[in-house]
């Protein structure tokens, strides 16, 4: 595999961890109501330390949930969903002394310069990224067979005609297990492969198309219409883009609704718990996540998405996370909301994922 970080377990065996109690566990109160002094979870591993069981990693890690445990078995539950009398963890301590233990530097990184002054230790748009796209390239190679590859688009990856071509491309090689989206994305997807438009300008030469900004509402409309998306790509005859790639090859995507959504298409999940929980189980399983574009979706899947994964055979390997983007506002909002594992590459979408896929099919050839 070519993940260069491995994971290092706790030496629970040391002086730090010898007199850690067990973790205190107390009941809800009531549904959908914790008790006072919870612990509330992080993106890192965390382990609690139970009676017969030792430390316990927590099957995930992500932000903001509490540990339900129940007979030395640990689920990573939403505030929202706990039900009453469910045991959950209490302690506001990370370091063991309460039984709860997160564990930060678990992946071995490269070697850095120690020194107290340097240049160009934060990642602008000057950042070169060949070492980065080479290192995604093989992640994606390894995660197409052996892991959960999850993409999260805005709709500017359907507004080019090579970059939704590449998008095609990838997915139908393999490359993509799941989609998280928006109206927007695959309204503008399936607007291309009608009407060759984005908004009403030609997805190739750009150019304005007379009453182009009515296609598409007319997409939106025969879509509904139809009564689904793979309803209204059969109608429509559609034969190219990301939807039809993903309706091809049973690819699962998740269409979240937002306030400013029109239509909307009949998959978006207008209800944003129903939306965040769909979103949620494939956060659970992804090995490697890709943002482009899309500053919202990307700060709310970053936010639930762990920084590791239990292999079947129970080691761990972490989890990838690039954010693709013009800016550093998207990199940086996910680190300012704890993703600190987020990997910016700071360039264009489309020329993004068109290298991408020119790397990736020529490394099959």
């Amino acid at each position: 595999m070519p993940l260069h970080l491995h994971f290092i377990p706790p030496d629970f065996t040391t002086a730090e961890f010898k007199d850690s109690p067990f973790a205190k566990l107390e009941p809800a109160p009531a549904d959908g109501i914790l008790p006072r002094n919870y612990h509330a979870s992080s993106n890192l591993p965390e382990y609690l330390h139970l009676p017969e069981h030792g430390w316990v990693l927590a099957p995930e890690g992500r932000m903001d949930a509490v540990f339900v445990v129940k007979d030395g078995t640990i689920a990573v539950i939403e505030a929202r969903n706990v039900k009453k009398g469910d045991f959950i963890a209490v302690g506001r301590t990370e370091n063991g002394k309460e039984g709860i233990y997160i564990h930060a530097e678990c992946f071995r990184q490269k070697e850095e310069s120690t020194d107290k002054f340097t240049f160009r230790s934060r990642g602008t748009r000057e950042t070169p990224f060949s070492y980065s796209y080479d290192s995604l390239y093989e992640v994606l190679r390894h995660d197409r067979e052996n892991g959960h590859i999850v993409w999260v688009l805005g709709p500017a990856v359907a507004f080019d005609k090579d970059s939704r071509n590449a998008m095609q491309g990838l997915i139908e090689e393999g490359y993509c297990h799941a989609l998280m989206a928006g109206n927007a994305l695959a309204t503008h997807d399936m607007e291309a492969a009608y009407f060759g438009t984005g908004l009403g300008q030609d997805i190739y030469h750009q150019k304005l198309q007379p009453l182009g900004h009515y296609n598409h509402l007319d997409i939106l409309n025969e879509i509904r219409s139809a009564g689904s998306i793979a309803a209204g790509i059969k109608k429509l005859g559609i034969t190219d883009g990301i939807m039809y790639a993903c309706e091809k090859h049973n690819i699962p995507y998740v269409l979240a609704g937002s306030i400013r959504d029109d239509g909307p298409l009949p998959e978006i999940i207008g209800l944003a718990y129903d939306a965040q929980d769909a979103m949620r189980a494939h956060a659970r399983k992804a090995t490697t996540v890709i943002c482009m574009a899309t500053q919202l979706h990307s700060i709310a899947f970053g936010n639930m998405t762990p920084s590791y994964k239990i292999e079947k055979d129970g080691s761990v390997r972490p989890v990838f996370f690039y954010i693709v983007d013009m800016s550093e506002f998207s990199a940086d909002k996910l680190a300012n909301r704890g993703s600190g594992q987020a990997e910016a590459i700071l360039t264009n979408v489309q020329d993004f994922i068109v290298n991408l896929a020119n790397n990736l099919s020529r490394r099959q050839k």
